[in-house]
C-alpha cells in the first residue's frame, strides 16, 4: 500500500458505481480512493493520463490460479487441429527429455470423430507418461505409461464421481473422466510437484493477471497445496493481487467424510479473512461438462446418453446445509439443467433449515439451465457466476453437436439471469479458457470469437451491453465474494484498485477490446510494474 497522494486526471473514468458512473479525475491516498473530480490537494503527485480510459480493477470471479501459471509450461493443444498435430506436439515435448509430458486444452473436434485412446499416444510416446487435459479440464487422456504410473488396470474401481473409460474387454482406454481426472490423476500429479514449482507457477499466474488488468481473483477449488502456496506468498509480501478462495469439497464414501471437509473449510475461513487473502466458502462440483457428455441433463444428449450428477441430492444436501449453517459461501458447479435443479434444491433446503438471512451463495457456469431454475435462482438470491469466454464460437462445435437441439439457442443465457433479477458475475475459469479480461468482455458484448476472426456470432441475442459486461466483471464480481465494500468500484473509501487502458472501448467499438493495451494496473494504490514480455504471455489466439 502507498501513503502518497496521487491524482490521475485528464481521463475518462468508468466507476461502475451507479450513483456516479463517470468521472474525469480520481484522487488516490493511503491505498484508497479519496475522491473524484476534486481540486488537487497540496503536495499531490499529478499524473496526466492524456485521455486514457480508467475502470476498476477486474475481478476474475472464477479461476484456478496456480494451474493457470502451470499451464504456460505445458504442451498447449487448443489450436491443434487434428490427431497428427497432437501427436507431433506430444512427441516433441517427450524428445526434450521431460520426465512426463503434460498437455492441456485439446478439443474433441480435433480427434476427427475418434475417442481419446491410449494407442494414439503410445504410437509416438510409448515409455514416458503422457497426461493431456481437455480444454475443460474434466477429462484427462493418458498413454499406457501414465496408466501404469497411476496403477490403473482392469481391476481398478472407478472413483466416486468419476469414470475410468474402458473397452469391451474391460481394459482402460486411457480416458479418465470427472473425478478420475480431477481427483485420481490430478492428485497423483500434484504429489509429484515441489513447493518451489507451485510458488513459481503462482507468481507467473499473478504476473499475467496484473499485466492484463486483473487485481482480484476468486480461486474456485482451493486444495491444501494451493493454500500453502498462497500463504507462503502472503508471508513473503509476494501476493501483489487479492486472492479469494473457495475450498474444494470432493465426494467421499460417507457423509461424515464429506462434513469433515466442510469443517476444514470453516477453520481456514476463520483464520484467513484479510483483504489480500481470504477463504470465503466451499466449491462443490455437481456435474461434469457438455463436451464429454458428463453434465447432468434433464433430457438426453443427441446420442441418447445422459450422465448422473457427481453429487446426488441425498449426498449434497447435508453438505450444503452444514456449510450454510457455518456462514460459508457455497459455490456449486452446475453446467447441465438437471444439475442446476439439484443444486437449487439443496440451497433451498439450507434456507429452510437454517432460516432466512443474506447468504450470497453462487452457482458456477450454468451453461444449460431451465427458465424455471433461472427464476428460482433469482428468487433465492443466488449469484450466477458465468464465463463469457466459454461461449466463444471457436470452441462451440462439439458443445452444440452433443446437445443437438434447441437447447443450444439458450446456451450461456447471461441476459436471462439479469432480466430475472439475479446478480451476474463474470470470470474466465482459466486455464480452461484464456484469462484475458478484455477478450472476455469482447465475447460478452458480441458473442463473437476472441480466438478466430470472422466466425459467426454464437446466439447474439444473449449478448450484454458493454457497461453491463464491465459491471459484471468488477462490481458484481466483488459482490459475489462479499467484497463490494472494498473493491469493484471507483468510489470514495474503496481500495484504489484501478486499470488504465490506452483506448476507450465505449468510443471505439468492441473490436478495440481485442487490441487495446493495458497501460497501468494499480492495487491498493500501488502501481504494479510488469514487463511488456510478461504482458503478452498467455494470450491464446487460434490461427
Amino acid at each position: 500500500m502507498t501513503t502518497e497522494t496521487v491524482v490521475l486526471r485528464n481521463a475518462r473514468i468508468f466507476t461502475a458505481d451507479p450513483d456516479r458512473p463517470w468521472a474525469e479525475s480520481v484522487t488516490l491516498a493511503g491505498g484508497r480512493v479519496h475522491g473524484l473530480d476534486q481540486p488537487v490537494p497540496e503536495g499531490a503527485e499529478v499524473v496526466d493520463l492524456e485521455g486514457a480510459f480508467v475502470l476498476p480493477g477486474f475481478v476474475d470471479a472464477h479461476t484456478h490460479l496456480v494451474e493457470m501459471g502451470a499451464s504456460a509450461e505445458e504442451v498447449g493443444l487448443v489450436d491443434a487441429g487434428d490427431i497428427a498435430e497432437i501427436q507431433a506436439r506430444v512427441a516433441a515435448a517427450a524428445a526434450e527429455g521431460r520426465t512426463r509430458v503434460i498437455g492441456n486444452s485439446w478439443l474433441f473436434p480435433a480427434l476427427e470423430g475418434r475417442e481419446p485412446h491410449k494407442d494414439v499416444l503410445d504410437a509416438v510416446v510409448p515409455d514416458v507418461p503422457v497426461y493431456l487435459q481437455a480444454n475443460d479440464l474434466h477429462s484427462t487422456w493418458c498413454n499406457s505409461a501414465a496408466l501404469r504410473e497411476l496403477g490403473i488396470d482392469a481391476d481398478t474401481p472407478d472413483p466416486i464421481g468419476g469414470t475410468i473409460e474402458r473397452d469391451a474387454a474391460g481394459e482402460a482406454t486411457g480416458l479418465l473422466s470427472e473425478m478420475a481426472a480431477l481427483g485420481l490423476a490430478r492428485s497423483f500429479l500434484a504429489s509429484q510437484v515441489t513447493d518451489a514449482d507451485r510458488d513459481a507457477w503462482l507468481q507467473a499466474g499473478m504476473a499475467r493477471y496484473l499485466a492484463d488488468g486483473v487485481t482480484t481473483v476468486v480461486d474456485m477449488g482451493v486444495e491444501e497445496h494451493d493454500l500453502a502456496a498462497f500463504e507462503r506468498a502472503l508471508a513473503a509480501d509476494a501476493l501483489p493481487l487479492r486472492v479469494i478462495g473457495h475450498w474444494l469439497v470432493k465426494p467421499s464414501a460417507t457423509e461424515a467424510e464429506n462434513l469433515a471437509q466442510v469443517e476444514t473449510a470453516v477453520a481456514h475461513a476463520r483464520r484467513l479473512d484479510g483483504d489480500r487473502l481470504r477463504i470465503t466458502g466451499i466449491k462443490i462440483m455437481a456435474d461434469g461438462v457438455i463436451d464429454s457428455c458428463t453434465a447432468s441433463m434433464a433430457k438426453p444428449y443427441a446420442d441418447g446418453s445422459n450422465a448422473a450428477p457427481i453429487w446426488d441430492r441425498d449426498a449434497l444436501i447435508p453438505v450444503v446445509v452444514a456449510a450454510d449453517a457455518a456462514g460459508l459461501q457455497i459455490a456449486i458447479h452446475a453446467i447441465g439443467d438437471e444439475a442446476s435443479a439439484i443444486a437449487l434444491d439443496a440451497l433451498e433446503e439450507a434456507i429452510r433449515v437454517n432460516g432466512p438471512r443474506e447468504r450470497r451463495h453462487r452457482m458456477e457456469h450454468l451453461e444449460v439451465v431451465s427458465e424455471e431454475s433461472v427464476a428460482r435462482l433469482a428468487r433465492l438470491g443466488v449469484v450466477a457466476s458465468m464465463q463469457p469466454v466459454h461461449a466463444d464460437p471457436a470452441v462451440q462445435d462439439n458443445w452444440r453437436a452433443m446437445l443437438g437441439d434447441d437447447r443450444v439457442e439458450r446456451g450461456y443465457p447471461w441476459r436471462e439471469m439479469t432480466d430475472a433479477g439475479a446478480v451476474l458475475a463474470f470470470g474466465t475459469d482459466a486455464p480452461t479458457a484464456p484469462h484475458l479480461p478484455l477478450h472476455n468482455m469482447y465475447v460478452a458484448t458480441t458473442r463473437r470469437s476472441a480466438l478466430v476472426e470472422g466466425l459467426p456470432a454464437n446466439t447474439p441475442h444473449l449478448a450484454v451491453p458493454l457497461a453491463e459486461a464491465l459491471t459484471h466483471a468488477t462490481r458484481d464480481a466483488a459482490y459475489a465474494s462479499r467484497m463490494e465494500g472494498i473493491i469493484g468500484t471507483i468510489a470514495p473509501g474503496r481500495a484504489a484498485d484501478l486499470v488504465v487502458l490506452a483506448a476507450d472501448p465505449f468510443a471505439t467499438g468492441p473490436e478495440e477490446l481485442l487490441t487495446t493495451e493495458v497501460l497501468r494496473t494499480f492495487v491498493a494504490g500501488a502501481e504494479q510494474r510488469v514487463e511488456r514480455a510478461q504482458r503478452a504471455a498467455g494470450a491464446s489466439v487460434l490461427v
